[in-house]
């Protein structure tokens, strides 16, 4: 059964969508406006980007999960995701900066103005308040969140595989078959009825 449904990407007052062609962008999805998304990259079910006051850019590899919530400050602030960054499940990043390879966890807030430096991680269910910075290489959890610890290397080495590992699956679901091999996923096949 193949599904023709196709994402909503809508223009806002003559700002169009800017998106890679090798970029995944689900049928549930909504993208509007000044909004540019990187080679790819992949946007999920339900993910919405919203552009309309200011503007979003999405760099390459970058994943924005089921259910995220991407938005702007129209006073202040535009949203700059960069490259290879994991955005989990269920996350609201508002008007904020993410640096390559940030990472922030299912069901986290990202608020106006915040920073999260390159390899630097918000854990899942975590308010980045305002303004706050997270460094590179850097923990965050709570609410608000708060510095944790520091990364280790092999942490650090497994959000970069994340990103490698979307990068894919956005590709087999554009693709199928055909945009294999695949070498950083696997699937699985139902078990058999009893």
């Amino acid at each position: 059964m193949t599904n023709l449904t196709k994402p909503f990407i809508a223009p806002f007052l003559g700002h169009h969508p800017e998106i890679a062609l090798s970029a995944y962008i689900a049928q549930t999805a909504a993208v509007v406006g000044a909004v540019r998304i990187g080679n790819s990259s992949s946007i999920w079910h339900q993910v919405t980007l919203r552009g309309d006051n200011n503007f979003i850019t999405v760099g390459e590899g970058t994943n924005i999960q089921d259910n995220s919530c991407v938005h702007i400050s129209s006073q202040g602030y535009p949203t700059i995701i960069g490259n290879h960054v994991n955005i989990g499940h269920s996350a609201l990043v508002h008007a904020c900066h993410l640096h390559d390879h940030a990472f922030v966890g299912m069901g986290s807030i990202v608020m106006d103005g915040a920073i999260i430096q390159s390899d630097g991680m918000l854990a899942a269910g975590s308010l980045l308040t305002p303004k706050k910075q997270i460094p590179a290489g850097e923990l965050w959890a709570g609410s608000p969140a708060h510095k944790m610890r520091d990364l280790t290397a092999k942490e650090i080495a497994d959000n970069r595989r994340i990103a490698e590992h979307y990068v894919e699956v956005g590709r087999a679901h554009r693709l199928g078959v055909a945009g294999g091999p695949f070498s950083n996923m696997h699937t699985h096949s139902l078990p058999p009825l009893e």
